[in-house]
């Protein structure tokens, strides 16, 4: 399966890594795409660092494991940068995408000699900007399509559009600022130096 992309998400329990790994399941499906997104069930409680998954492939999924060797990485809290090995296995032909502010020494210091592509977002400003709180999961969810190219931009906007019409049809004030954190983290994901 050389067309298989397989994308390990690191958060924190209540931050939305699960949420959004489902959600990028969802919308690669409705591209046509063979799926799996699915969580490491541990001691999750609010706030304890959690794992989900995603393999994405043109071609049926036969592998049925977790991800010892992701494509890319996802890390929606870069407090744990330092607590767990975020970039074990991590293919250096791939990509890293943290949430943060922290500067590119500290990142690459951190990462320990991580080779491959370093991507930054800071998803903090971006969800309380659009959505008036802090939901780090809907700006990281943008930033792994357009650094992965799992889906065009205008896939992954119209398919969420759609999705966050029948996931909050009780709250329609919630999808305009879900779609406008889309669209800023589309624009302001950056590769770092």
């Amino acid at each position: 399966m050389n067309n298989l992309i397989e994308i390990r998400w690191h958060g924190r329990g209540g931050q939305g890594a699960k949420t959004a790994s489902l959600l990028l399941a969802d919308a690669a499906f409705n591209t046509g795409k063979y799926i799996q997104g699915f969580p490491e069930y541990g001691p999750e409680r609010m706030g304890a660092p959690i794992t989900a998954y995603n393999r994405i492939s043109d071609t049926p999924i036969t592998v049925h494991s977790n991800i010892y060797e992701p494509d890319y990485v996802v890390v929606v809290d870069d407090t744990l940068l330092e607590s767990v090995p975020v970039t074990e296995g991590l293919k250096e032909t791939g990509a890293i995408v943290i949430n943060t502010t922290k500067s590119p020494e500290y990142l690459k210091n951190t990462l320990k000699g991580y080779k491959g592509s370093i991507y930054t977002i800071d998803a903090r400003k971006i969800s309380i900007e659009t959505l008036g709180k802090y939901f780090p999961n809907t700006p990281m969810l943008a930033a792994i399509v357009k650094v992965s190219e799992i889906m065009t931009d205008e896939a992954l906007l119209e398919d969420m559009k759609s999705s966050f019409k029948h996931k909050f049809a009780k709250k329609p004030e919630v999808i305009e600022g879900n779609m406008k954190a889309l669209e800023l983290a589309l624009k302001e994901v950056q590769k770092i130096q």
